[in-house]
């Protein structure tokens, strides 16, 4: 074990900001680190938040935050940021509403740069939140970019995920629609004292009348995922609550805290939390499997041989899938 992993266990902030840096730049001492550091993981609650833009994820993370800071656990938050057009780097936008948060020695925030990744999470995030993990914080508050029905990539990593709807936003249909209401463990209504608040709990509240489904299931770059599995017998179903907030006031944020807690409690009574664990565990494993073997193919090709196939695909005198037999079968090699 390096000595930056054994700073970061015993609570070294500095190591921890730099071993980020690493893990988010995927360097070969990053993914060191990760496996020395995965044995002391799987302790913290990671609570993803999501939404669409302008409906107040910064604010409300800010909020229970302080929170949970009051209730003497250690949070840790992941603001993913839309990348710099010109530097690449996260805008650290998020930052701004959370000067609340500045100087507690409970609190670490890391700002990360989405990538281009379009579900609404940066491709480092989960890396990130096991170095969280390891490090002792007990909360994990993980905001995702704010991309709309696409960040469904956060329901494969949070145990309990809040999808935050606002009023005046527009068509109260559009939180209907299929993506991203579908992953709401809970469902937020911030800027609750603005016009349209009864109208937009009305339309949420008809959504989930309509079905609850016992199974959550998900095609994740063509990888199935499953959230939920069968509920242990005698355990009931986890029905979304619909809870007001005003995130500026703290209003309803003790309210929304309980129904976290209730979900968490319903994850480990229903059997759920280990069965969501070894989905993401296992998802995980597929996709570094999936780019491990990936990579090693492509090493061992003949130079030029990938180049001049796809010059052959980009003159249609072969087919993509052709092309991927050619070169499990050795052809032209």
């Amino acid at each position: 074990m390096t000595f930056l992993t054994q700073s970061v266990l015993s609570g070294d902030r500095l190591a921890l900001a730099r071993l980020l840096s690493q893990v988010e730049n995927d360097t070969p001492a990053g993914r060191a680190a990760l496996d020395a550091l995965f044995a002391h993981t799987g302790q913290a609650h990671l609570i993803g938040v999501t939404g669409a833009p302008g409906t107040g994820k910064s604010s409300l993370v800010n909020q229970l935050a302080l929170h949970f800071r009051r209730a003497g656990k250690r949070v840790a938050i992941v603001a993913v940021d839309p990348s710099s057009p010109f530097t690449g780097g996260a805008v650290l936008g998020d930052r701004v509403r959370m000067r609340d948060l500045a100087g507690d020695p409970g609190v670490f925030i890391r700002s990360m740069a989405s990538r281009g990744s379009l579900g609404g999470l940066a491709a480092a995030t989960a890396a990130a939140t096991q170095v969280f993990d390891a490090a002792g914080f007990e909360v994990i508050l993980i905001e995702t970019v704010g991309a709309g029905q696409s960040e469904v990539d956060i329901a494969r990593l949070a145990h309990t995920t809040l999808v935050i709807e606002a009023p005046g936003l527009g068509d109260d249909i559009q939180a209907i629609k299929a993506g991203i209401l579908e992953i709401a463990d809970l469902l937020v209504i911030n800027k609750a004292d603005h016009p349209g608040v009864e109208a937009t709990e009305r339309a949420l509240k008809t959504m989930l009348e309509l079905a609850h489904p016992v199974r959550k299931v998900f095609l994740h770059h063509g990888q199935k995922f499953e959230l939920n599995g069968e509920a242990a017998p005698g355990t009931a179903l986890w029905i979304p609550p619909v809870c007001r907030t005003v995130a500026l006031s703290g209003q309803g944020l003790p309210e929304l805290l309980e129904a976290i807690e209730r979900h968490a409690a319903h994850l480990r009574s229903s059997g759920d939390w280990a069965r969501r664990e070894r989905a993401r565990l296992e998802a995980e494993f597929d996709l570094l499997f999936q780019e491990t073997l990936v990579a090693r193919f492509l090493a061992q090709l003949p130079a030029g041989r990938l180049d001049s196939l796809l010059a052959a695909l980009q003159e249609r005198k072969l087919a993509p899938r052709a092309g991927v037999e050619q070169l499990l079968n050795g052809d032209g090699t």
